[in-house]
């Protein structure tokens, strides 16, 4: 059995990793202009140390997201065109925490813009704003008002 405390050097950490199906570039923008997410790193395909296996990704994708890394906050979120035409984000959500209802008014409606409200902004039980929506990717996102 192991005694000792792990520090923060030594715990897990999981960041979310999102592929865009051919859409990342665009993806990095809108939320650039959404959420003043700010890009810290972006390889392109063509970029790549080592071509990737023949056949792994479609043609015509050299200029394609191979990776990516971007920060909302305090939060590093990964992303990639990936492998694969198509793209799909079921069974999760985002959730953005803010510490103001107009933050949240503002994140909620730029993330909104040619997405889809699931809950609109409103009073909680425990929030005095929240709401779900998936935006125009497909991703699923929550914002929420902490207190």
């Amino acid at each position: 059995m192991n005694t000792t405390t792990p520090t923060t050097q030594t715990l897990p950490l999981i960041q979310p990793y999102l592929f865009f199906g051919g859409r990342c570039e665009e993806a990095l923008d809108f939320y650039k202009a959404a959420l003043g997410a700010e890009v810290t790193l972006m390889m392109r395909f063509r970029e790549a140390p080592d071509p990737a296996p023949p056949g792994m990704t479609p043609a015509g994708w050299e200029d394609k997201i191979m990776h990516a890394e971007f920060r909302v906050g305090a939060t590093l979120v990964m992303a990639s065109d990936g492998c694969e035409q198509a793209s799909g984000f079921a069974g999760f959500s985002l959730s953005l925490s803010v510490a103001t209802e107009a933050a949240a008014d503002i994140a909620f409606a730029a993330l909104a813009n040619g997405g889809k409200i699931g809950m609109p902004l409103g009073k909680t039980f425990w929030s005095p704003r929240f709401g779900m929506l998936t935006d125009r990717f497909g991703v699923n996102w929550m914002v929420n008002v902490t207190t």
